[in-house]
């Protein structure tokens, strides 16, 4: 009800979604439909079609002609202007499938339904039968035996709108109103990005974008945004220089810091063979010590995460440096060491058997 006081379509048609819908249309229709004709099919007035096709004006040029002399005209994507057909090898369209469920967070949202829509198709070309003597005998079922399993994907079920307005917001560089509580207050505060990039980064929906109240540049995470509101009539310029891998910490998050921090830890000998497997973070370099250890050095911009996962290591992992890490690693080893020293006191009596 909130969403139709506000002046929006009903339902999860929403506006980049019909514009979705309206390149499809036409792209159908080579020899073009009137703007009535296009309405009717999305449900909407001339009047709104009309913005809705110079939205479409931003990506193919359009040509219009009448029916007849004095007639209404019909519109069509030039010929020259229609996309071509994508064509994937087999192997290609596994390799896609593989990935499908790392969208699981966004299940309900209209991004997820396009996303779903593209998926089905592959599957169906996945599923058909090969060619040659093994067709149907190695490749059996294989988009359901080749998979990327979410370590532990969140439920956005209750966030389906914010997603899609600020997917829209990010699309079509249109500024984002917005409730957020942050971190470190319990109240929400109304403001207004600048969304440069959406990033699905450990199996949680991340936006990074300009927070035009206090001018910088920051992270925003999805969970804490309600009542989002993507603008219709403004737009804003992407930064020529954002990169937006600036604003990552490999395993570390999306965090980014003025101030830079180097940072040392040494990983005993079983655990030396698992860090050595993987990247935690762009910067880092490893050096092997005595006993068949690991050190491992990196730069990061932010300390917060990083003591999280130092603490995943138990004994198997000492910071080295820098001080205020070892600190806060110490604190948080005394106060989880108070839990279980309270629970000693208060031991549960033992059932007799």
């Amino acid at each position: 009800m909130e969403r139709r006081q506000r002046g929006r379509p009903a339902g999860k048609f929403t506006q980049h979604r019909r514009v979705d819908r309206l390149r499809e249309i036409l792209g159908r229709h080579p020899k073009g439909l009137s703007l009535y004709e296009l309405a009717d099919a999305l449900g909407v007035t001339v009047r709104t079609m009309r913005r809705y096709m110079v939205e479409i004006e931003r990506e193919f040029e359009l040509d219009s002609a009448p029916v007849k002399a004095g007639g209404q005209l019909l519109w069509r994507i030039r010929s020259g202007e229609i996309p071509r057909k994508l064509e994937l090898r087999r192997t290609q369209a596994y390799a896609l499938l593989a990935a499908r469920r790392v969208f699981e967070p966004m299940r309900g949202s209209t991004l997820f339904e396009e996303i779903d829509l593209a998926i089905t198709k592959l599957l169906a070309f996945a599923q058909r039968p090969g060619r040659g003597p093994n067709a149907g005998l190695a490749d059996a079922q294989l988009e359901q035996r080749f998979l990327y399993l979410p370590h532990a994907p969140k439920n956005y079920a209750q966030k389906t709108e914010e997603l899609d307005d600020l997917f829209q917001s990010v699309s079509d560089l249109r500024p984002l109103s917005l409730l957020y509580r942050s971190a470190t207050r319990a109240d929400e505060e109304r403001i207004t990005i600048h969304p440069y990039a959406l990033v699905l980064h450990r199996d949680s929906i991340y936006c990074v974008g300009y927070h035009v109240g206090r001018q910088e540049i920051r992270t925003f995470v999805l969970d804490r945004m309600r009542d989002t509101q993507c603008a219709v009539s403004e737009r804003f310029e992407l930064p020529a220089d954002f990169v937006v891998d600036q604003y990552f910490q490999g395993e570390f998050g999306i965090w980014r810091d003025s101030t830079p921090h180097k940072v040392v830890v040494e990983f005993d000998a079983y655990a030396a063979d698992y860090v050595r497997m993987r990247t935690v973070h762009a910067s880092q370099k490893l050096q092997s010590i005595a006993g068949g250890g690991l050190r491992l050095t990196m730069t990061v911009g932010n300390l917060l995460p990083v003591v999280s996962w130092v603490l995943e290591w138990g004994g198997r992992a000492r910071v080295i440096e820098p001080p205020e890490l070892i600190e806060r690693v110490k604190a948080e080893l005394e106060a989880a060491l108070e839990h279980y020293r309270d629970d000693k006191k208060a031991a549960p009596k033992r059932t007799p058997r």
